[in-house]
Parts: structure tokens; sequence; C-alpha cells
């Protein structure tokens, strides 16, 4: 069954490339000025992507309406309720959605248009439906089989939704696997001045073991982070320094150094942040902060 989802899906990348190219441009250009707002729909205060936690309501709510109907009660007040509350979560889950959207690239791009058009599709089957229980008269077969339908589209968006995420990992923290440790390991700057030092006020790329760190020296002080973007692996060694924060190249997700802590996104989880000290060979070595 899966191979024959996954063949159905690859089948729709004729049009979802083009269509998503269109549809980020002018994403993209929405989100772009007013970036509280991005980051109020992304979730980064809530420290998890805020369109993982609409998705459930709309889907919990809609299903419901199903049974209502094989009760006979479609014409019932409260099943046109619980439709119309199901619509409006689907539209507060797609706002949410869109602002992931806007910063989201590759393959990834093209599953979450497919993604969003099956979910915009359903939308419509259901508005349809809700506007046919609204008159006096009971509600027709029509209205009933807009909503089964309805449903039946928005799991297959689902789906889709899912691979987004699980599959192709977009909004998933880069460093959830990564271990702490406590270990202080030889650090090595890719850049030195002639004294040997870190130079001062920049980004400099270095190498702890199998990691990649960002460094900037003020002063006697070392600040430290993982050289990977927890949004979409963008390094950060080659982004801006923004007053007591490093910017992302790739989205431009603000972390601050003294601690790794986002604070603009569209990354909604915060960074590692490394320990650097000098050794008594006159080197450097870091670990990562508890």
């Amino acid at each position: 069954m899966d191979r024959l989802f996954g063949r159905l899906i690859a089948a729709q990348s004729r049009w979802v490339r083009p269509f998503g190219e269109f549809n980020h441009r002018w994403v993209h250009a929405l989100f772009g000025p007013i970036p509280t707002i991005r980051d109020l729909l992304n979730g980064r205060w809530l420290g998890h992507p805020l369109h993982a936690v609409l998705t459930d309501a709309p889907i919990g709510i809609l299903f419901l309406v199903i049974p209502f109907d094989l009760a006979g009660q479609a014409e019932a007040p409260a099943t046109r309720a619980i439709l119309g509350i199901g619509i409006l979560t689907m539209l507060a889950a797609a706002a949410a959605g869109l602002a992931d959207y806007s910063d989201t690239d590759g393959t990834a791009r093209e599953r979450a248009t497919l993604h969003g058009t099956l979910m915009v599709g359903s939308l419509v089957l259901y508005v349809v439906s809700f506007l046919l229980r609204l008159g006096s008269s009971p509600a027709s077969t029509a209205a009933i089989a807009f909503s089964v339908l309805g449903f039946l589209v928005i799991a297959a968006g689902a789906y889709v939704g899912g691979d987004v995420v699980y599959v192709l990992g977009n909004m998933v923290s880069r460093h959830a696997f990564r271990g702490a440790g406590t270990k202080w390991l030889a650090l090595e700057p890719a850049e030195t001045d002639a004294d040997g030092n870190i130079p001062e006020g920049t980004l400099v790329k270095g190498r702890l073991g199998s990691n990649a760190l960002v460094l900037v020296r003020q002063g006697e002080t070392v600040l430290a982070l993982h050289d990977q973007c927890a949004h979409a692996s963008g390094p950060l060694s080659d982004g801006t320094l923004e007053g007591d924060c490093v910017v992302c190249p790739f989205h431009a997700s603000r972390f601050r150094l003294t601690d790794g802590r986002v604070r603009r996104g569209p990354s909604v989880y915060d960074q590692p942040a490394y320990e650097v000290r000098r050794t008594e060979a006159g080197g450097w070595e870091a670990r990562r902060r508890p």
C-alpha cells in the first residue's frame, strides 16, 4: 500500500513543482515583512511547530460529522455547529501551515504544496456541505456526501503532510538526536590571526570532533554554537552577526550567541551552545553546555 501511495504522490510532481514555486513566492512575500506574526504562527513562543498542534483539531472535529449524519442528525443544529467549528479550525491550521510553507524548500515544498492543495479542496467540500445544511428544509443527501468526501480528502492530505514531517524532516529539530556530552575536546578554529587567536567580532567556523561550530570571540571570551541551524541545516558560520545574535543565511532564523536561544524564526528550536576555554598549551577546547 505504501508503494502505491508513494507512486501516486510522486506522479503529481509535474504540476506540483511549478505550482509550489508560484505559491511560495507570494506566501514568502506575505510573511517576510511581518516576522512577529510569522513567529507567532510558526510556534516559536511555544517551542514547538504550531501547525502540528492545530491540525489535530479539525480532523477530530470534522470526523464527528459522519456519525451524526449516520444517526439521522444531518439537519440538527449540533451537526451544523460541529461542521462550522471544524471549518474555522481548518482555517487556523492553514494560517500556521502557510507560515511554515514560506520557509520550506526543495522536495519538502513539493509535498507541502500537494498537502495544502488537498486541504484546500477538503475545505471547499466542507463549506459546500455547510451551506447546503443552512436551509429550513432537511439536509440533502448531497450535503452528507460532500462531508464524507471532504473527510476522505482531508485524510489524504494528512497522509501527505505526515510525509513532509516524518520522511523529509520539515520543521524537525536537526539536533534532536545529538548527545549533550560533557567531555572537553580539542577545538580547531578554521581561522586564526598572527598571534594564534580567533579573530575578534567575526564569525569563524571551528571543528570539535565530529561537530562543526560557529565561533565569535569577544575579548577573552569565545562564544560558540553548533554550526548547523536547527531549522534547515543552514551553516551559521556563513551567516551574519546582528547585535548579540547570529542570523542563519538560509531563512534568517536568529540565535543568541550566549546561550543559543532562538530569538526569531522560522526555527522554533534553540541552538546547542558550547563552552570554550584556553588550554595550557595555548590552544582551545570546548564542550557542550548542559
